[in-house]
C-alpha cells in the first residue's frame, strides 16, 4: 500500500465533513421535523446527530457530543424521543440532506458521474474506519448505505466525519481539555467557532468562556490578550496530528491515489456548497 502524504488524511477529511455538518446549519432538517413538534434548533439538532445512537437520554449525547452543556442536552433528552422516534428522525433526516444537497450543489452535480465517483471512493474509506471506542461513528456504521449516490455520500461522509470526532474526543481528554478548555483554545488558533456561536449554541456563558480562559493561561497556553503561547500551539498542532494518526485506517485503506481523488472532487462540491450559503456568516472566527 502506497504510503499517504502528511496530512492527506486531514485534507480529505477538511473538504468531506462540511458535506455532513452543513445539515445543521440549513432550515431543511427543522422544516421535516417541524410537524413532529420538534422546532427548537438545538432539540433539532440533538434528535438529528443522536437518533442513530437510539432512545438515549442526556448522559449518553452529552458524554458522545462532549462539547455542549449537559444542562442543555438534558433540556431535550430524553423528551424529543416522545415527539418522534429515533426511525422517525433517520428518516427525516436523510430527506432533508436530499433537498439540502440538491439546493446547494444543483440537479446537475447530484445526478453527475463525479458525485457517483465520489460516493464510492468516500464508501470505500469507510471500511477502513474501526468501532472499538467510537461510539457516533459506529451507531452511525449501523445505518443502512443509502441507494442515491449523493446521499451514500452524505452518508459516507458522516461516518468519516463522526469516526475523526471520536478519536478527536480521546485525544481531547488526554490531553486535560475540559469541553469549554478546548473551544477556546480552537477559536484562539483561528480555526475555532467564533465565541458568539459558541455561547450561543452550546449554553455557556460569557462568565464560562473567561473562566475557561483563566484556566488555559494557568496552564501557560494562552497570553493575557487571549491568543495562543507557543506552548498553546504546540500543544493544538499536537492534537491534530494525534488525531490523524487515530483517523489514518480510512485512508491508509483508500490509499494515497484514491485520497487525493476523494479531496479533490469533495473539494468542489463544497467550495459549491459554501459559495451557496451553507454557512451562516461570522461562524468562524475570534470574535
Amino acid at each position: 500500500m502506497t504510503s499517504l502524504p502528511a496530512r492527506a488524511g486531514r485534507r480529505c477529511h477538511n473538504v468531506v465533513n462540511p458535506l455532513h455538518s452543513a445539515l445543521y446549519f440549513a432550515p431543511d432538517l427543522a422544516r421535516e421535523l417541524s410537524p413532529h413538534g420538534i422546532e427548537d434548533s438545538s432539540a433539532v439538532y440533538f434528535a438529528g446527530r443522536a437518533a442513530a445512537l437510539g432512545r438515549v437520554g442526556p448522559g449518553v449525547v452529552t458524554a458522545a457530543f462532549h462539547n455542549f452543556h449537559h444542562d442543555l442536552v438534558a433540556r431535550h433528552l430524553p423528551g424529543v424521543w416522545e415527539l418522534a422516534s429515533p426511525e422517525t428522525v433517520l428518516a427525516a433526516r436523510l430527506r432533508a440532506a436530499d433537498s439540502l444537497l440538491r439546493r446547494l450543489l444543483g440537479e446537475e452535480a447530484v445526478a453527475s458521474k463525479e458525485m457517483a465517483e465520489a460516493a464510492e471512493l468516500a464508501l470505500r474509506a469507510t471500511e477502513g474506519c474501526s468501532r472499538p471506542g467510537r461510539p457516533l461513528y459506529a451507531a452511525h456504521a449501523d445505518l443502512p448505505v443509502p441507494e442515491a449516490p449523493h446521499l451514500a455520500l452524505w452518508h459516507a461522509a458522516s461516518l468519516l466525519r463522526e469516526h475523526r470526532g471520536d478519536g478527536h474526543v480521546s485525544v481531547l481528554l488526554r490531553a486535560g481539555l475540559d469541553p469549554l478548555e478546548a473551544l477556546v483554545s480552537h477559536t484562539a488558533g483561528g480555526r475555532g467557532m467564533s465565541p458568539k456561536w459558541v455561547l450561543a449554541t452550546r449554553s455557556y456563558t460569557r462568565r464560562d468562556w473567561e473562566e475557561a480562559q483563566e484556566r488555559l493561561r494557568g496552564r501557560g497556553l494562552l497570553d493575557a490578550e487571549g491568543e495562543l503561547t507557543e506552548a498553546g500551539v504546540a500543544l493544538r498542532r499536537e492534537l491534530e496530528e494525534e488525531t490523524d494518526r487515530l483517523d489514518r485506517g480510512p485512508y491508509e485503506h483508500l490509499g494515497a491515489a484514491g485520497t487525493e481523488r476523494l479531496t479533490e472532487l469533495c473539494g468542489a462540491f463544497t467550495t459549491a456548497a459554501i459559495g451557496a450559503g451553507a454557512f451562516p456568516d461570522g461562524l468562524f472566527g475570534k470574535s
